[in-house]
């Protein structure tokens, strides 16, 4: 996949990982049109590749994975420009959440406002040390746009949402491990070698039974609890048509390793 974005850089490994970067680091990342829109088209771009298994999503340079959205550019907008703005970031987000295939946040830096949600649209967060979250919009006269609201307190809790919200402070990647809203914090220089690592690792199974997985646990989220659990059998159910599901109970009967087809 060539890269074409100037604003998002893709590329795709020979292990099916794409990684995909927010290319801004002179503007500490910051999440504008231009990049929501780059953003989004890349995801779509990569959802009819089937060279990508697993997205590494990332943000250019050491310091920020997004410092929240460009408040230059959100400065003048009237109530109707705001409105498209949120609805951009949303629909590009929503990209990333229902991308079928595994998609792992390595937040490297500054993840704030619009960069923290951008990351809990993600599967996974793997977060470096020095990596900074919070929702500060409260700061500013705003409140989040783009799911700080609802993903944060499907994440973490509607408490500790709030107090972040309300107050506009910010955390620690430890911290932000504490409470459920990253998978692991890492050293700073392991973080790209820890998600590729991961994205390796998922990347070897079979991309048909993947998608049902996070499709049972997308769907199912919001629904009741009986409704969760029949779905669930029903993806569950639809692992058994797959020859890759005879190869993986073969493997594990014969211990060896499974050689997936994604059929």
């Amino acid at each position: 996949m060539e890269d074409k974005q100037k604003s998002v850089k893709c590329s795709i490994d020979d292990q099916g990982i794409a990684i995909v970067t927010i290319n801004r680091p002179h503007a500490l990342n910051a999440l504008n049109r231009e990049v929501f829109t780059e953003l989004g088209k890349v995801f779509d771009e990569l959802r009819d590749n089937p060279r990508a298994r697993v997205v590494v999503l990332t943000g250019e340079g050491q310091k920020a994975f997004a410092a929240g959205s460009d408040i230059t550019e959100m400065k003048e907008c009237s109530v109707l420009e705001a409105r498209e703005f949120a609805m951009l970031a949303n629909r590009t987000q929503g990209k990333i959440e229902t991308f079928p295939k595994p998609v792992i946040a390595a937040v490297n830096g500054f993840a704030l406002g619009g960069g923290c949600e951008v990351a809990m649209a993600c599967d996974i967060r793997i977060a470096s040390s020095n990596a900074k979250f919070g929702q500060p919009e409260i700061n500013l006269g705003i409140i989040p746009g783009g799911g700080g609201t609802q993903r944060l307190a499907r994440l973490v809790g509607m408490g500790r949402a709030k107090e972040l919200v309300y107050s506009g402070g910010i955390i620690d990647a430890q911290r932000a491990y504490e409470i459920g809203l990253v998978n692991k914090v890492v050293p700073a220089e392991a973080l790209m070698s820890e998600a590729l690592g991961l994205a390796a690792k998922i990347a070897s199974k079979s991309m048909p039974v993947l998608m049902l997985a996070k499709v049972a646990f997308n769907h199912g989220f919001s629904m009741d609890l009986d409704k969760a659990l029949q779905f669930e059998i029903e993806c569950f159910a639809e692992c058994f048509g797959t020859d890759d599901h005879t190869e993986g109970m073969s493997a594990f009967i014969e211990r060896r390793e499974p050689a997936f087809k994604d059929k």
